[in-house]
C-alpha cells in the first residue's frame, strides 16, 4: 500500500508568535509569476498580495488554475518563473500546513487518529513524550470532541478530514493550505466541516488559503473571495467579506452577505462568459 502523503514544512528554528510578527506588509507576495502545462498558459506575470491572519477563499471558472496557485505556493508544482515570499523569507524558511481534497488517501489508516495527527512532528524527529504533550494541547484548545484512538475506517468522511486539518496544524503552521477539502464530502458533513474550519480558524488566526469550487461556501468562510479569471489566470476580483464571525445559518440570509455573493457571482458569469 503506498503511504499517503504528508506535507511538513519546518524550518529547525521555533516560529515566531502571532504577536511578534509584523503585520504592516503582507503575509504572502506573489510578483510575476508564470506557469505554463504544455501549450496551455495558466498564469503570466502574476502578482498577488495575501494579508496576514485572513482567510482567503480561491474561486474561479473550472481549469483556471484555484489549486495550481495554491500548489505553486506550497511548492508542491514548480514556477517556470516570479517570486514567492513570506514575510520576505522563502518556503523553506517557513512552516506551513496543507490539507488535501481526498481524505481517503490522506491518512495513514494502520494508525490510530491520534497517530496520525501527530505523525508531522515523528517526521521532524520531535521526541515521542513532546508529541504526545502538543497533540493533546491541540486537541484541547481546540476542544475537539472525537475519538482519537480510532483508526481512519472507523470514522466518519468528516471525521477523517478534520483528523487531516489537526494533523496539518499541529505543527504551528504559519500558513494554512486547504485543496476543495470539502468536495468528497455530502451535504450534511461539509456544513459542519464548514463550522468546524470557522471555529479553528477563529481560535488560531493562522493566515488560511482556501480553494472552494462551491460559491457559498467561499464567501461563508472567506475574509476576502480571490476571484480569477479564465487562463492566464489574472485578478478578476479580490472581494472583501464584511459579514461578522462567527457565522452561522442567519448569514446565509444576511443581506450584507447576500449582496457580497451575488457580486461574486457576477464577476464569475462575466469571467465564463469570456473566450
Amino acid at each position: 500500500m503506498t503511504a499517503p502523503q504528508v506535507l511538513v514544512q519546518a524550518p529547525g528554528a521555533a516560529s515566531a508568535s502571532p504577536a511578534d510578527k509584523p503585520t504592516a506588509r503582507p503575509h504572502v507576495t506573489i510578483r510575476g509569476l508564470r506557469k505554463r502545462f504544455a501549450a496551455t498558459v495558466v498564469y503570466d506575470d502574476f502578482d498577488l498580495d495575501i494579508p496576514r491572519g485572513e482567510l482567503i477563499s480561491v474561486f474561479g471558472p473550472n481549469g483556471c488554475g484555484k489549486s495550481t496557485l495554491i500548489n505553486i505556493i506550497a511548492g508542491l508544482v514548480p514556477a517556470d518563473a516570479g517570486q514567492i515570499l513570506f514575510d520576505g523569507r522563502r518556503l523553506a524558511d517557513i512552516t506551513f500546513g496543507y490539507v488535501f481534497q481526498n481524505y481517503r488517501e490522506a491518512l495513514f489508516p494502520w494508525l490510530r487518529a491520534f497517530d496520525n495527527i501527530a505523525y508531522p512532528l515523528k517526521l521532524m524527529h520531535v521526541p515521542p513524550a513532546e508529541r504526545r504533550a502538543r497533540t493533546e494541547k491541540l486537541v484541547a484548545h481546540l476542544d475537539i470532541k472525537l475519538d482519537l484512538k480510532l483508526y481512519p475506517y472507523q470514522m466518519s468522511g468528516g471525521q477523517q478530514q478534520l483528523v487531516s486539518i489537526l494533523r496539518a496544524l499541529v505543527v504551528e503552521p504559519e500558513i494554512l493550505f486547504l485543496d476543495e477539502p470539502f468536495s468528497a464530502l455530502d451535504y450534511e458533513m461539509t456544513l459542519f466541516m464548514r463550522e468546524q474550519l470557522q471555529r479553528i480558524f477563529l481560535q488560531t488566526g493562522t493566515t488560511t488559503i482556501l480553494v472552494s469550487h462551491d460559491l457559498e461556501e467561499a464567501v461563508f468562510l472567506a475574509d476576502r473571495v480571490l476571484l480569477l479569471s479564465r487562463h492566464p489566470a489574472r485578478i478578476a476580483a479580490f472581494t472583501p467579506v464584511t459579514a461578522a464571525r462567527p457565522r452561522n445559518d442567519a448569514t446565509l440570509s444576511d443581506a450584507g452577505f447576500v449582496r457580497t455573493k451575488a457580486e461574486c457571482l457576477d464577476v464569475f458569469q462575466r469571467e465564463v462568459r469570456r473566450s
